[in-house]
């Protein structure tokens, strides 16, 4: 059975084409597979951003936390195990300003630890997320995913690769200012010819 967790980063819940389009690549899923195992996080919730706190806990060994630090981490623990229990990872995300939300940034802030998500080693860094697929639904209003002002798209491959995630499916719905009918149009059928 298909474990999947969808992250969802925009942070409109009505209307949102990429929680739409979302929709659509987790219906593609469970004609597939059938019965999924779905963990959402949907971060319009809200995420913990990094502060002083949060890296003091973080780089002292595990073993020697105290209460204080492990309460600090917590969320970050949470959300690394959501991603480690994975086997497939779906990023629903709006371009926001040429980048990524402030939300999703947040939540890779949390799920990217050394010794945990990646590690250092005499032949550079090594991504312990290894054997994970994720797919990523952008949608932008008036920016080219994969174009020289898209700096969403090249940054979550880079980031995921980084932790050991290389294999990485991009389905775009972009230019929806044009023509957001059009956009979402070739988004679906993208999505209904995956290989999932």
């Amino acid at each position: 059975m298909k474990n999947i967790l969808r992250i969802d980063a925009s942070m409109r819940r009505d209307g949102s084409r990429s929680r739409q389009l979302a929709d659509a690549l987790m219906a593609r899923f469970e004609d597939v597979h059938g019965r999924l195992v779905t963990t959402h996080r949907d971060l319009a919730d809200g995420v913990p951003f990094v502060d002083a706190a949060w890296i003091d806990a973080n780089f002292t060994d595990p073993a020697e936390r105290s209460p204080e630090q492990r309460a600090v981490l917590a969320q970050s623990d949470a959300l690394f195990s959501e991603l480690k229990a994975a086997d497939t990872l779906v990023i629903a995300t709006p371009v926001y300003n040429f980048g990524t939300p402030a939300a999703l940034k947040a939540w890779i802030d949390m799920i990217v630890r050394a010794k945990e998500a990646f590690r250092y080693t005499a032949d550079g860094p090594e991504g312990l997320m290894k054997g994970k697929s994720a797919y990523i639904v952008v949608v932008s209003g008036g920016t080219k995913a994969d174009s020289a002002i898209d700096f969403a798209t090249p940054y979550l491959r880079h980031v995921l690769g980084f932790i050991g995630i290389t294999d990485v499916t991009v389905v775009g719905s972009d230019l929806g200012g044009v023509s957001a009918e059009d956009a979402n149009a070739a988004a679906l059928e993208a999505i209904a010819a995956l290989d999932v």
